[in-house]
């Protein structure tokens, strides 16, 4: 291998398969027996919830390519072909490995801790008497059985739906013999039923609704009999497709799309493992699918469903201890936000400090009568949202409302529809960002009569206005009525909406502008002071590592002598240890009880260093196909907290880490006869309130 040739395709690991392999150490959080046994559940439903969306938008795109004749590769030089038979044999054998988990220690786990998930012969007569009237009560009206025929063809199969293919023999009432039906179990049923205690003698005792379907789906079909009955599901292309530069109304052309993601094209059949030869091959020739997208399971055909166990069993030893999230002193029930920005920058390190003060401030610019204006970035907020209503309070108030919503937040494109309506509603101006670039910076801007002076009060983030994931995401926010700051973020918000340009920022680094091009600088400046003979390093920390300029400038820091680590939660196309091209570089992934999820950038520079949080990855999308906002943290005290908490921290940790191989994979890191550390441990003791 030539050191010069930084191209080399074997100095890059595959996208799709490092994403699979992220996928595994969340999977490994559920193999774990110190962690309480509900949380482990939880991180199998994880895992689940994820792989599905891999399939929606990963396998979606590789097959899309293929179908395209498309020679494209990433810059591992894998073609879609080779890509996609590499990650089906992957993504076989991690589903393999849940469902082993699952069967193999979860379930016997459970059942020791009194939780049981009754099979059909485990029923009692007592427990089969009480099923029997559920399924007649709850079930057996909802159910549209469908003999196929040519007068009832298969019907249309929602996406990641539970459904059953049932082979019959016999005759109907009217003599047809298709010797095929399905079932379709309706959304509106939990998969998940509890059954009473007095019932089955069980605190705890569950049955699954396939179960149930399966042990009286021949009352569906009298007079014929049932011979078989297997569950199935599909996932389907999840991607939607809008043309910025055709559409004249971006809004209502994503509702035109959105209920055509329910029956698009199929990625993944998911079967019984006990599902006949015939008739998985018969359901795949429906789909349009081959043998390598079968996937044979031995269990609930949808592990994400196992999430609503966790809120039905009250066992708080098998859960995480709660704890309240902190409140910095300046930021305290009853302050003026306004007065306490005023005299500093204000730092929160969510969810071990509290994001109400967030809430707090934009509802008390709503009910300020000197705040004139505000504006911000909306990305995904969650329903019912507390600062949406602020919001909208502010605008029913005859305050200037401007929001950027970025109607393309996957997956949430309906619920941010839905918001941009209730905005307008109520008077707000509504905008939806920048054709051809998704609107991802999260930026909150208030303009406040002062005297004789108006003032700009930002909050920047690397996270979502979202209430319920600032509990689980770990995220970065900053207060602040620095001028500089201020006039920045309203030349970006100048330029969302009016569509100008932005001119020269003082502070702030902008994609798809100058952010690539800034960290490109900063790591060159690295590279000369190691070429120099002085101490040079480099430490970030983000979500993902895709980006090619940047993955050779970082081989080519490290080949000088810069030390290289990098925090990097999922994906990473980097190889580090590699003789002669990364020695200098380490790469750790950090999976615990939140979701690591800030990008924080840290250069030395000779003892003058530069420390940014930011909303954007350093992924091909974050620096060119989106608007991003990097934000320095200039205060001393708040730059040394970040410095310690959000990068040594978790360089420091040895229990939750995940040390990335030269190869692609990662050996989890052991304390041995070292001191334990957690980093998010540690921020919980250290921030919140107990």
């Amino acid at each position: 291998m030539e050191a010069t040739n930084l191209k080399n395709p074997e100095l890059y690991n595959n996208r799709e398969l490092s994403l699979l392999e992220f996928n595994r150490r969340v999977l490994a959080m559920a193999d774990d027996p110190e962690v309480p046994l509900l949380e482990r559940l939880q991180f199998m439903s994880i895992t689940s919830s994820n792989l599905d969306e891999f399939f929606e938008i990963r396998i979606a795109g590789l097959k899309q390519q293929i179908a395209f004749a498309s020679v494209q590769t990433g810059p591992d030089n894998i073609s879609p072909v080779d890509q996609l038979k590499r990650v089906s044999e992957s993504a076989h054998q991690l589903i393999d490995e849940q469902y082993k988990i699952l069967n193999e220690k979860l379930i016997p786990d459970l059942e020791a801790a009194g939780i049981r998930f009754l099979r059909r012969a485990d029923w009692d007569d007592k427990s089969s008497a009480w099923i029997r009237r559920y399924f007649n009560h709850d079930c057996l009206p909802v159910l549209s059985p469908i003999g196929l025929d040519p007068a009832h063809p298969f019907p249309r199969i929602l996406n990641k739906s539970l459904n059953f293919i049932v082979s019959l023999e016999g005759k109907d009432a009217f003599g047809r013999n298709s010797g095929i039906a399905i079932v379709q179990a309706p959304r509106s049923l939990p998969r998940l039923i509890q059954i009473p205690q007095e019932t089955s003698g069980g605190a705890y005792d569950f049955v699954f609704l396939s179960s149930i379907i399966h042990a009286h789906v021949s009352d569906l079909f009298p007079g014929m009999q049932v011979t078989g009955c297997y569950q199935f599901r599909v996932t389907r292309n999840g991607d939607l497709f809008v043309d910025d530069e055709e559409v004249e109304d971006l809004l209502r052309a994503l509702e035109g799309q959105l209920p055509s993601r329910r029956y698009s094209e199929a990625m993944r059949l998911e079967v019984a493992d006990n599902c006949p030869a015939d008739i998985a091959q018969f359901l795949l020739h429906h789909f349009k699918l081959t043998t390598d997208d079968l996937y044979q399971v031995n269990g609930p055909v949808n592990l994400k469903r196992l999430t609503q166990l966790y809120d039905l069993v009250d066992l708080p030893a098998l859960k995480y201890p709660g704890f309240i999230p902190g409140i910095p002193q300046s930021l305290t029930l009853g302050t003026d936000t306004f007065e306490a920005i005023q005299q500093g920058d204000i730092l929160l390190n969510h969810p071990f400090e509290s994001f109400a003060p967030v809430v707090e401030f934009v509802r008390q610019a709503a009910a300020d009568q000197n705040v004139l204006s505000i504006k911000q970035t909306l990305y995904r907020t969650g329903a019912d949202s507390a600062i949406v209503n602020a919001l909208v309070d502010a605008a029913r108030a005859g305050k200037e409302v401007t929001v950027v919503i970025e109607l393309r937040a996957r997956f949430d494109e309906e619920a941010n529809i839905e918001l941009a309506n209730k905005l307008q509603d109520a008077g707000a101006h509504v905008v939806y960002g920048v054709v051809g670039h998704k609107t991802h910076a999260k930026m909150l801007l208030v303009v406040r009569r002062e005297g004789r002076r108006l003032r700009r009060y930002v909050h920047l983030g690397t996270g979502n206005y979202h209430a319920s994931t600032a509990r689980v995401y770990t995220d970065y926010c900053l207060f602040t009525c620095d001028p500089d700051f201020g006039e920045d973020v309203h030349k970006i918000f100048h330029q969302l909406t009016a569509l100008g340009k932005p001119g020269k920022l003082k502070k702030l680094l902008q994609s798809p502008f100058t952010l690539h091009k800034t960290i490109m600088q900063l790591i060159e400046q690295e590279t000369e002071h190691a070429r120099a003979g002085r101490p040079a390093k480099i430490i970030a920390k983000m979500n993902a590592l895709t980006e090619g300029e940047v993955i050779r400038a970082l081989y080519s820091a490290s080949q000088t002598g810069v030390k290289i680590q990098l925090i990097i939660r999922g994906v990473c196309l980097l190889k580090p240890g590699v003789k002669g091209i990364s020695e200098n570089i380490t790469v750790r992934s950090i999976i615990g009880r939140f979701l690591e999820h800030p990008r924080i950038f840290y250069f030395h520079n000779n003892g003058e260093s530069h420390l940014y949080c930011s909303s954007a990855d350093w992924m091909d999308r974050n620096f060119f196909r989106r608007v991003e906002a990097c934000f320095p943290i200039e205060d001393p005290k708040l730059n040394q907290r970040v410095y310690k908490q959000g990068l040594m921290l978790y360089l420091a940790d040895n229990t939750q880490a995940w040390i990335l191989q030269p190869d692609g994979g990662y050996k989890r890191t052991s304390p041995g006869k070292q001191i334990p550390k957690s980093a998010q441990q540690t921020l919980l003791e250290e921030l919140s309130s107990g």
